[in-house]
C-alpha cells in the first residue's frame, strides 16, 4: 500500500492527480484543502487535510500534525499555487500582496511542509518529494522574443527550483528523492483567471499586437497556439513520472511531457529551440 500526500488537491492539476491516485485501491491518499467545502465531487477514499494554507507561517507544522508517523508518506506532491500577472505598466503594475503571496506559496512553505515532515518521520528512506514549478524558473529559457513581466510568477518558480535543489542536497543520504517539474500549460482555473483561457484554444499569431512588456502573453499568443493541455492529462504524465523516479534523478529539473508532446514544433514551451536547439527529447531536463 502506497501513502500520497497531494498538497494543493481541491483544484486543477492537484484535483486531477489526487482522483487518479485515489481510484488505485493499492493507495491510501490524503489531500490537503483549505476549507471542507472545497472537497465535494471526490472520491470518498481520498482522506481531507482541512486548514492547510500555504500562505500561513503554521503550515508544515499544521500538516505535520495531522498525519501519523508510524504511516509514512510515499510520495507527496506539493502542487499548490498563486499566479497574478503584473508589469511595469501604471496599471498592472506589481502588487505587493500578490506579490508575497506567490513567493510563500511557491517557494516558502514548501521549505516548511518538508521540514515539519522529515522531523516527524514522515519523509524517510525511499519517500519522494515533488515539487511541481514551471519552465518559466527558467533563468536560461528567459528569451528576448518574450520580453519581461510577470517578475514575481517567474521568480517565485525559479526561487522554488533552488529550494528543490538544495533539499535534495540535504535529503540524499537520507534516501528522499526530490524531483522539480514543468507539468505544461494547462487549462485551469488559475490560467483562466489571468486572462489566459483566451490561448487555450487559439491564438493570436503575429497579427496579435500585444505590448512587449507583457511577456508571457506575447508567448502564449505566438507560441502556444491551442496547446493547453487538460489537467487529466498533464496528471496522468506527471503520475507516470513520479512512479518511475529514483535516487538518480533527484535534484533535477525535468519537463515529463517534453517540449511538446503531441506537436514537438510547436511545443508548450514556447523558447525551447530558440535557448536548446531542435530534437529536444520527451521528457526534457531543463535548464537553471
Amino acid at each position: 500500500m502506497a501513502i500520497i500526500l497531494i498538497v494543493g488537491a481541491t483544484r486543477g492539476l492537484g484535483a486531477s492527480i489526487t482522483k487518479q491516485y485515489a481510484a488505485k485501491s493499492a493507495n491510501t491518499v490524503y489531500g490537503t484543502t483549505r476549507s471542507p467545502e472545497e472537497t465535494k465531487d471526490f472520491p470518498t477514499e481520498v482522506r481531507w487535510l482541512p486548514g492547510i494554507d500555504l500562505t500561513h507561517s503554521n503550515v508544515g507544522e499544521r500538516l505535520a500534525s495531522l498525519l501519523d508517523p508510524s504511516h509514512p508518506v510515499d510520495t507527496m506532491i506539493i502542487t499548490a499555487g498563486y499566479f497574478a500577472t503584473e508589469d511595469l505598466t501604471a496599471d498592472k503594475g506589481p502588487n505587493w500582496e500578490q506579490e508575497l503571496r506567490m513567493y510563500t506559496t511557491s517557494s516558502i512553505a514548501p521549505v516548511f511542509i518538508v521540514h515539519h515532515l522529515v522531523h516527524k518521520g514522515l519523509l524517510r528512506e525511499g519517500s519522494k518529494v515533488v515539487l511541481v514549478s514551471s519552465e518559466s524558473g527558467s533563468i536560461a529559457l528567459r528569451h528576448p522574443k518574450e520580453g519581461g513581466g510577470n517578475y514575481a510568477h517567474h521568480a517565485s518558480k525559479a526561487a522554488l527550483n533552488m529550494v528543490g535543489r538544495l533539499l535534495s542536497l540535504d535529503l540524499k543520504d537520507q534516501g528522499v528523492i526530490v524531483s522539480i517539474v514543468h507539468p505544461g500549460f494547462m487549462r485551469t482555473d488559475m490560467t483562466k483567471g489571468v486572462g489566459f483561457d483566451k490561448f487555450w484554444d487559439e491564438g493570436g499569431g503575429e497579427s496579435a499586437r500585444i505590448p512587449p512588456i507583457d511577456g508571457a502573453m506575447w508567448l502564449l499568443t505566438n507560441v502556444c497556439d491551442g496547446l493547453a493541455v487538460a489537467p487529466d492529462e498533464a496528471a496522468t504524465s506527471l503520475i507516470q513520472w513520479t512512479d518511475k523516479l529514483d535516487i538518480n534523478k533527484t535534484g533535477e529539473y525535468w519537463a515529463p511531457r517534453g517540449p511538446g508532446e503531441f506537436v514537438p514544433e510547436m511545443g508548450d514551451i514556447g523558447t525551447a529551440e530558440a535557448v536548446l536547439g531542435k530534437d529536444l527529447a520527451t521528457p526534457l531536463k531543463l535548464p537553471w
